[in-house]
């Protein structure tokens, strides 16, 4: 049996650490450790999305992810997003454009496009959809997903590094 290890990161703008076995998936660890239930158990397998959160500016899937790995890094899920219970403006364009459905994907997309927005402020349609290509929705057809984005990129005119 492999003894825990502390690990120790920024989750969400705060300082934290979890013992943790090594084996544990970040996904485990931010659900169990930390009750953050915005990062769904998909297909483990990373094809999903579901679990999708953002390490050091780039997203990963948690399900792929082993705990001890995030060690020194900064993670943000969804939860980071609606800062003072204000939604995010991406939150917003979603609920605007009826681009979540069913939501399990939501969270996952969420991210991929706040990702992309930090990098890219003005994204053309194919680059929206080269973001969220890693994040299956089984609802919305991605229409109104990609609309969402567009008038997130429209209105507050590029970057959502400030989570505002």
């Amino acid at each position: 049996m492999t003894a825990a290890m502390n690990v120790s990161f920024k989750l969400n703008g705060k300082n934290v650490s979890a013992l943790v076995e090594p084996h544990k998936t970040l996904l485990e660890l931010l659900r169990e450790n930390f009750r953050l239930t915005s990062i769904k158990k998909g297909c483990q397998e990373g094809e999903c999305g579901a679990c999708t959160v953002i390490i050091d500016g780039l997203t990963a899937n948690a399900c792929l992810i082993l705990a001890p790995q995030v060690e020194g890094t900064e993670v943000i899920t969804t939860e980071f997003l609606a800062a003072g219970g204000v939604l995010h403006p991406i939150q917003e364009a979603f609920i605007d454009k009826g681009a979540v459905q069913c939501g399990y994907c939501t969270p996952g997309m969420l991210l991929s496009v706040k990702a992309l927005l930090d990098k890219e402020p003005k994204p053309d349609e194919r680059e929206i959809k080269t973001a969220i290509s890693g994040n299956f929705c089984r609802c919305t057809g991605y229409k109104k997903i990609i609309e969402a984005v567009q008038v997130v990129t429209n209105q507050v005119g590029g970057s959502c590094n400030d989570d505002s």
